[in-house]
């Protein structure tokens, strides 16, 4: 059966479709051949929405680097040794001990640091698209010819449902990236009520807001679960479900799904992973920052590399 990569990226805008795939597919080329020293033939597919919310998308011109927007954020190698496997330390096992005998990971350690009340402001103040997403008064034009005006979720959803049935039938190695994780979510239940027979062999999240507590009020409030104490759950039509977060990124706040998504009918739940993260962009000045969110310093890390690898060999 043939193997396929779909990729759905994440907030704010974005360059080019064409540039930002060659970017996806050149950090997990990178991460496989550091990484794992190998180099599969990948088959790769990018949902892109940035389009459907900007009307203009970033460009690589260097002559106009003082335009708002130039992307000051290509994607670079890494250097030599950098991409390091986390190590789990101290800080790690509580909150994994915690999430144990609690179930509730994000409110024994967090909330009385007051650190949920931070990511809400995260949520307000800089992930604007997700604020937009959830507004159901929001309505753009979708890309049908000529152009319809539809409540905006709809429109990104379709985007990446109609990506997904059209190669029904392959083994589909689903990652989704910071907001595109909810907007997989979302699809990934929805088809497996339209299409129950559909399946999603690996659903990767990278830097996913997934855990964040008003994303799984929304779930919840939307779901059609018949018992409706059960909490929100892996979709019916995935195969396997890993999350990856680095402890630094602030979108993927609280990274430990386990003790959030109950399994589905099928016994699949999530299995959290730390990874490190330290990807650098270079600013205006030669100043260099780590961006912990950054969808390519996470597709080239130690441990989703050995995953993408493994699902192709």
């Amino acid at each position: 059966m043939e193997k396929i990569i779909i990729g759905i990226h994440g907030l704010a805008n974005k360059p080019k479709k064409q540039v930002l795939t060659k970017y996806w597919k050149d950090s997990i080329a990178e991460g496989l051949l550091k990484n794992c020293k190998a180099k599969p033939v990948l088959k790769y597919h990018m949902v892109y929405w940035a389009d459907l919310l900007y009307k203009n998308q970033l460009h690589n011109d260097i002559n106009f680097n003082f335009d708002k927007l130039y992307n000051n954020e290509p994607y670079i190698e890494a250097k030599r040794g950098a991409l390091k496997e986390h190590k789990d330390g101290l800080r790690d096992q509580l909150i994994k001990f915690a999430g144990q005998v609690t179930g509730k990971t994000i409110d024994v350690l967090h909330n009385p640091l007051g650190m949920e009340k931070l990511a809400e402001w995260v949520l307000g103040r800089v992930l604007k698209d997700l604020a937009f997403y959830y507004d159901t008064s929001r309505k753009i034009a979708d890309r049908s010819k000529p152009p319809k005006t539809v409540v905006a979720r709809k429109v990104l959803m379709d985007a990446l449902k109609q990506k997904l049935l059209k190669h029904k039938g392959k083994q589909i190695m689903l990652i989704a990236h910071s907001m595109g994780s909810i907007i997989a979510y979302d699809v990934l239940r929805r088809i497996g009520r339209s299409h129950p027979s559909f399946e999603i062999a690996e659903f990767i999240t990278i830097g996913s807001p997934l855990g964040l507590s008003h994303v799984k009020a929304n779930i919840f409030n939307e779901t059609d679960y018949e018992e409706k104490k059960k909490r929100v759950r892996t979709p019916s039509i995935v195969q396997n479900w890993a999350n990856y977060a680095d402890r630094k990124d602030p979108v993927a706040f609280d990274a430990h799904l386990e003790d959030d998504y109950a399994p589905n009918k099928n016994g699949v739940k999530v299995k959290d992973d730390r990874v490190l993260n330290d990807y650098q962009i270079k600013k205006p000045g030669g100043r260099i920052e780590e961006n912990h969110h950054k969808s390519y310093g996470y597709l080239r890390t130690p441990e989703i590399s050995r995953h993408i690898n493994t699902f192709f060999e």
